[in-house]
Order: C-alpha cells, then sequence, then structure tokens
C-alpha cells in the first residue's frame, strides 16, 4: 500500500489529521459515445480498496491540469481541463467523457479554462457558465448541454485583466439566484482598489452579464473590492458569503464578504485593523495554505482546498459570523489541492493539482470522493 493511502487509512480512523503551465491542447471532437477521455478515465476504484463509507473514491485519474467543477442536476460532475480547454462529464464507475472543446482558450502559467458553474435552472435552460483566458482578456462564456455536446452561447461578461498570474477564475451561482465571478488583478495591485475596473474584484451578475438592481455600485458588476486573486466562492446555510484569497508573501485569506466592501489589497495582506478594509475571518502563513477552491460542508464548516500547504483546511463557522479553530486534513495525503466541491449528496468532491507546479505521482492528476466520516472534527 502506498504511503498517501496509509495516511488517508489512518485518516479515516481518527477523523482528522494534524494541525497557482503551459501545455499544448488536446484535440477533442466533442462527439457524444466518444469514449474515454483521453488523460482522464474514471475509475469508480475505492482507495484504499474497500466500499464501505471510510474509503474515498477515485471518480477520474491521469488528468492534466484539472481546475474547476460543479453538478448536473444527475448528479454527474462537469470538470474542466486547464490547459486542453476541455470539460469532461464525470460519474463514479464510468467512464470520462469529453463534451466538447472551449472555443478560444489560451493556457498560459495560471490562465486558461478555469471555473464552471451549472444554472440553477439547468433543466430548462440547459445552460453551463465557464471562465477563460483568451488571447485579449479573462472573460465568462455561456454555453448549451445538449445531447452530450457542450456548445457556445454567448460571451456575457468580458474585458477582466489578464496575465500569466492573478487570473482568478471561479465563478458559482448564489443562493438569490445570480452569477458571482472571482478576478484576480492580474499582476498588477492598482486594479483592486480601481472601482472602474473588473480586476481585483468579486463580480455580481445574471444570466445576461448584466448588473443586477441591488449591487452596490449601480450600474456596475462589483461586489466586492480589493481582493489579489480571489479562487474561491461559496455560502453557508443562512446565505452568508465566503472566499479564499492568495495573498503575497505573507498572508493568505479566508474572508466573509458583503457587498460592496474593500478588502484592502494592495494596501495591506492579512488584517490591519485599518478603517475602510475588512479584516480576513482566518489568515495562514502562506507556506500553510495558497487556498484555491472552498466549499460549505454539510456541518456548517468551511473547507479550504490548500496548492503550497498540500492540505484540506476545515473551518469551523459558529453561526454568528465568526469561526472556530481551523483543522488541517490530508496534510501530504494527495499533494497540491485545486477543487473542494460539495456534492448533492452531501459528500466532499476533491480536485488535486499536481501536473502543475507540484510533483505527479502515480495517478496525477485525479479527482475523488471524500469518505463521509473523513473531514468531521473529533
Amino acid at each position: 500500500m502506498s504511503s498517501r493511502m496509509l495516511a488517508l487509512a489512518a485518516a479515516a480512523t481518527v477523523f482528522a489529521l494534524s494541525a497557482c503551465s503551459g501545455g499544448q491542447p488536446s484535440p477533442s471532437n466533442g462527439t457524444p459515445g466518444a469514449g474515454p477521455a483521453p488523460g482522464g478515465v474514471a475509475s469508480g476504484t475505492a482507495v484504499p480498496g474497500g466500499t464501505d463509507e471510510h474509503d474515498a473514491v477515485v471518480v477520474a485519474d491521469d488528468l492534466e491540469v484539472p481546475w474547476g467543477l460543479d453538478f448536473l442536476p444527475s448528479g454527474a460532475a462537469l470538470l474542466t481541463l486547464r490547459d486542453s480547454g476541455r470539460v469532461l462529464r464525470l460519474h463514479p464507475g464510468s467512464a470520462a467523457q469529453t463534451l466538447g472543446t472551449v472555443p478560444g482558450v489560451a493556457a498560459e502559467g495560471e490562465g486558461g479554462l478555469l471555473g464552471i458553474a451549472v444554472s440553477p435552472h439547468f433543466a430548462s435552460d440547459r445552460r453551463v457558465f465557464v471562465y477563460l483566458t483568451t488571447q485579449a482578456d479573462n472573460r465568462v462564456l455561456r454555453m448549451t448541454l445538449r445531447d452530450g455536446r457542450l456548445l457556445a452561447d454567448a460571451v456575457i461578461l468580458s474585458g477582466i485583466p489578464k496575465s500569466s498570474i492573478h487570473n482568478g477564475g471561479r465563478i458559482a451561482f448564489g443562493p438569490d439566484g445570480f452569477l458571482y465571478v472571482g478576478t484576480g488583478d492580474g499582476g498588477d495591485g492598482s486594479h483592486s482598489q480601481d472601482v472602474h475596473s473588473l480586476g481585483g474584484k468579486i463580480l455580481r451578475v445574471d444570466q445576461r452579464g448584466s448588473a443586477p438592481s441591488g449591487n452596490p455600485f449601480p450600474g456596475s458588476p462589483v461586489w466586492s473590492l480589493g481582493h489579489r486573486n480571489v479562487q474561491g466562492l461559496a455560502w453557508d446555510a443562512a446565505g452568508g458569503m465566503y472566499a479564499s484569497e492568495f495573498g503575497q508573501n505573507t498572508w493568505d485569506e479566508l474572508n466573509r464578504i458583503e457587498p460592496g466592501q474593500n478588502y484592502g489589497w494592495p494596501d495591506v495582506e492579512g488584517r490591519s485593523d485599518r478603517q475602510g478594509f475588512v479584516d480576513p475571518l482566518v489568515q495562514w502563513p502562506t507556506s500553510d495554505a495558497s487556498p484555491s477552491g472552498i466549499t460549505v460542508g454539510a456541518d456548517h464548516a468551511v473547507y479550504m482546498a490548500a496548492l503550497r500547504g498540500e492540505s484540506l483546511w476545515r473551518v469551523p463557522l459558529d453561526g454568528q459570523g465568526g469561526t472556530g479553530e481551523p483543522e488541517r486534513l490530508l496534510q501530504g495525503s494527495y499533494g497540491r489541492l485545486r477543487t473542494v466541491v460539495k456534492a448533492p449528496d452531501d459528500r466532499l468532491w476533491l480536485v488535486t493539482s499536481n501536473t502543475f507546479r507540484g510533483e505527479p505521482r502515480p495517478g496525477d492528476d485525479q479527482v475523488l470522493i471524500l469518505p463521509k466520516g473523513l473531514p468531521s472534527a473529533s
């Protein structure tokens, strides 16, 4: 048994552990029934080998730079591959299917095909939204999934600053039915404090890309500002919004997001107690985190995928706007972690990121379903 499997088995017993590539796009015809996606086979195998609730399940492996993940009403997942621009359909025990290749993706550095979000009205509108880097900018593209094919519909948001770094990229529908977009400063911190720039922001738009009437800056999609590189968005059961953010050299952050508020970058990094800036709920040394995706679990805790920190952080929410003591889970078990999402059945799906800036292990990169007991606090 590998060291990674041993680590997972031990973690399942005790329920907790101690406390940002280029590439050539892969061709795809996007035809339904085309068989397993090259470089991404859904195995449905369990780790370390059983079938009970304490085993993690490998849904797909041998993936090249997977990034965003969201669920269809059927329970199947859609996964983006950053450099090839492909979107895969995943279901445990079935072969991964390529639904299509997103047009216009220009993968460079941290840019490419990033986040994905399924419309809350998918059953009737069949819409899927993706965040991508092009030669000109970062943008959000609306697509339609019909008969096993994912087809481009319309660009609903463009002009987000791009660079080889700090492209943001996470998108998600909030409980209000609007689409939220996490962006980065594109390597230029001045974007973050400029309310007229879409960089270094969290944005809120409708499915046409228009700013809803309740946005804090009338006519603008800007929801919050002063961000460096937002790659995680999630909401609790009461509608409270949270975002993860990459720091520079000192502090990574988990923030509670309020409309119109300023989170400080580039004037401050981490807690500052400076008037006009909102301090993070939790901060970590950059060596322990480099946070990307987040989700709120059924246990009312934020789970945060850490890249450099190679961990899944669990941050309990106290229901009063504060947090409990963060717990470090899965430290080193799977290497760099890009995305964590709560599935419709409340289990956590995890996406690794070792084929970019990591040390790939056999089977990397992978999508896994974590055991129900593993992320619980002891």
